[in-house]
């Protein structure tokens, strides 16, 4: 089999990244139209290149090109499509117009009271780390190691991640997911995604 047989192969058997739709998010409590559709567009724009660095780096691979600056840089670039991607599925996956409660009574609530002695503490850590200044994500996170949960501040996307662990809430504060509807009012953005959680979702991975 030649090389351009090979490749020939591998594009047939490629899978691309899907763009997932959120248009059922339009008309979330505290949350303009304008805002949640450019927020979807840069989503989309994370699938694109996630996908184009997908298919150039197994080009490069094909080629021999391994060794080459372009390939490392490229390499340490996936990171940040890629997590720029997926966490924006995190994100809108956890999320429903009008929100959906947290059953008091479901393992998820009792982890949470477990670890942080009620559900207000762990609220106002969760607020208090999203308000913390910078750019970035928060997450509440199931180490699947020790069982315990963590509300994490992730700078940017490829950096604070804590390893093994499962992201059970995410929450965009980078300045695009707020500043229309809210400038530097931050606190008025997070009152307004807490009111849109889906808790069925996010209790379904603590679970699953």
């Amino acid at each position: 089999m030649t090389k351009r047989d090979f490749r020939d192969k591998n594009v047939k058997t490629h899978m691309s990244y899907q763009v997932k739709n959120y248009d059922h998010l339009l008309g979330a409590t505290g949350l303009s139209e304008q805002l949640l559709k450019n927020h979807f567009t840069l989503y989309q724009g994370y699938v694109t290149n996630t996908n184009k660095l997908s298919d150039t780096l197994a080009a490069m691979l094909e080629d021999g090109n391994t060794g080459t600056p372009e390939y490392a840089e490229l390499k340490r670039r996936f990171g940040w499509e890629w997590n720029g991607m997926r966490l924006h599925e995190y994100y809108f996956d956890n999320m429903v117009k009008g929100g959906k409660s947290l059953n008091a009574d479901s393992p998820l609530s009792k982890k949470l009271v477990e670890e942080f002695g009620s559900l207000e503490n762990w609220e106002k850590d969760f607020r208090a780390t999203g308000a913390l200044r910078g750019i970035g994500w928060t997450a509440l996170y199931l180490d699947t190691t020790s069982k315990r949960v963590f509300n994490t501040w992730i700078n940017e996307h490829d950096a604070g991640h804590l390893s093994g662990c499962t992201p059970l809430l995410i929450m965009d504060v980078f300045e695009h997911a707020f500043m229309i509807d809210y400038g530097l009012k931050r606190a008025g953005y997070i009152d307004a995604f807490f009111k849109n959680i889906d808790w069925t979702v996010v209790s379904s991975r603590f679970t699953d």
